[in-house]
């Protein structure tokens, strides 16, 4: 009887821990879809720049200004960008000062999702043996009975 009330503790135990698990991964998931989402956009914003760099002052260009829509513009500085840096605060700063702190970002953001990646990898081992081991007590469990 005790082995019987062992074994409920740990399906309980080993249930919980699986939504557990199952929660955190959901919560990884939606943070790699986050940081893949500022990645499209910071790789969008480079190569924007690396157009720009190669346009003339007064070149006629179309800029998006959402719902598939854009303005026709004519470019008063090629050298001239302003970027933000977090908080609704921009700041002026040459192209190349601008594609340097993209850069940074760019970085910081693939540290951050191969870090992600690693985390739900484990998360992902840990519910695979966790499944295992609660089929193996209910297939122990119903041999009993």
């Amino acid at each position: 009887m005790a082995q019987s009330s062992r074994a409920e503790e740990e399906l309980r135990r080993l249930s919980m821990e699986m939504r557990y698990l199952e929660q955190t991964a959901d919560a990884l998931q939606q943070r790699i879809s986050m940081v893949n989402a500022a990645l499209t956009d910071i790789n969008y914003a480079n190569m924007t720049l690396d157009g720009i760099e190669k346009e003339k002052e007064s070149s006629e260009m179309l800029v998006p200004i959402g719902g598939s829509s854009y303005i026709k513009v004519k470019l008063a500085d090629t050298n001239k960008v302003i970027i933000g840096l977090g908080s609704s605060v921009s700041v002026e700063k040459t192209l190349p000062e601008a594609k340097a702190a993209l850069k940074e970002r760019l970085d910081e953001l693939e540290k951050t999702m191969h870090s992600a990646q690693q985390q739900l990898s484990q998360v992902a081992e840990r519910i695979n043996s966790g499944r295992s081991r609660l089929e193996t007590l209910l297939a122990t469990r119903e041999g009993k009975q």
